[in-house]
């Protein structure tokens, strides 16, 4: 039996791959870590160009209708790139949730168009994000929506809006009077916030399914996803590690001959492959309808979130002080780390869902 991704799939990864090495350079990141811009709109380009958004539409409705398994290989070269692109909230997110919960008319009318890269979406579907104080909560009546809700990735550059309000899921189109943008600080300015008010705005309802249950099957997607981001970035900043302990030297040798460095970088490997085993887990519960998809997501984003943490602090380490200089790109994948491992729930509440879903299959 094969576990690994087929012969096609894996030249469709090299293909991203070859792209992202040449369009999302350390210099194009930067441009948007610096302010300069809100994302990478030539990586954006390039990666809808080369049917990369569409990869899990299907082809009747603008995709390239071929899974969640190539998605997943799509998910790793962003993360080795540290791609400056609303994949996450666009794709993983609010593209899946229209695929699985819209109309046929809202089908035709946003799927093509997400999947061209032309219109940019935005989601939160975790109704405890949207309950963390009187000031940051959504309600949804008589066809409208108001209130504030905060930390909306991409939100400043969205066209649209999925979120999960009061058991429903709602489409916003954020054209609409009434919508106000505040930017918001963010640990990865290469992957920016904002804070979304809504002062009663027309919204649509999103009515096909139960809507509690699509944003959870989402949400694991997305988890899965993101790790494999993780996976991709935490392998790229190992390789980085280990090409300057063998040019570096000290005391005559290559700093990449003593013991301890060969350790950190054994533990590095370690936990990739752990996160990687994860992930390929999560992938295959993904595009199966696997019913161990709760706990293999869980799993996947534990892993991957402690492995490209431990990567990118190590990593950072390994270059001693000259890993700290902005010049370096040490820190560009500590903000993405630590970025990463925050957007769809922490560390904790992951742990916290693993043990329920052990829990709950034990039973």
């Amino acid at each position: 039996m094969n576990f690994d991704f087929s012969e096609d799939q894996r030249r469709l990864q090299e293909e991203v791959r070859r792209v992202l090495t040449d369009i999302s350079t350390s210099a194009e990141v930067r441009t948007v870590l610096d302010g300069a811009a809100p994302y990478s709109a030539k990586t954006w380009r390039h990666l809808a160009d080369l049917g990369a958004l569409g990869i899990a539409i299907p082809e009747n409705l603008g995709g390239t209708g071929l899974g969640h398994l190539e998605l997943c290989l799509v998910a790793e070269e962003a993360g080795r790139a540290l791609a400056a692109v609303p994949l996450l909230s666009s794709i993983y997110l609010a593209a899946e949730v229209i695929k699985l919960a819209g109309s046929a008319a809202q089908k035709s009318e946003w799927l093509p168009r997400l999947a061209s890269g032309d219109v940019i979406a935005t989601a939160v579907l975790d109704p405890r994000a949207q309950t963390l104080g009187p000031d940051n909560r959504l309600t949804f009546a008589n066809g409208v929506v108001s209130g504030t809700i905060d930390a909306v990735p991409d939100g400043m550059v969205a066209n649209i809006a999925v979120f999960l309000v009061d058991d429903r899921l709602v489409l916003i189109d954020l054209a609409s009077a009434g919508v106000t943008r505040t930017p918001r600080a963010s640990l990865d300015p290469s992957r920016p916030l904002a804070k979304l008010s809504f002062a009663g705005v027309a919204a649509e309802d999103l009515a096909t399914g139960d809507a509690t249950t699509i944003a959870r099957r989402v949400t694991h997607g997305a988890a899965v996803l993101l790790a494999f981001e993780q996976v991709g970035g935490a392998e790229r900043t190992l390789y980085a590690a280990r090409d300057y302990v063998l040019e570096r030297r000290a005391f005559g040798r290559v700093i990449g001959s003593f013991q301890s460095v060969k350790h950190k970088l054994a533990d590095m490997f370690a936990a990739i492959e752990v996160a990687r085993a994860h992930a390929w887990f999560g992938a295959w519960a993904m595009a199966t309808e696997a019913a161990e998809l709760p706990r293999a997501a869980a799993a996947a984003r534990v892993a991957a979130t402690d492995a490209y943490t431990l990567a990118a602090e190590e990593g950072l380490h390994l270059h001693g002080g000259i890993g700290y200089t902005w010049e370096m790109d040490c820190h560009m994948h500590l903000r993405r780390a630590r970025w990463l491992g925050q957007i769809i729930g922490t560390h904790h509440l992951w742990r916290e869902t693993l043990a329920a879903a052990l829990i709950a299959e034990a039973a």
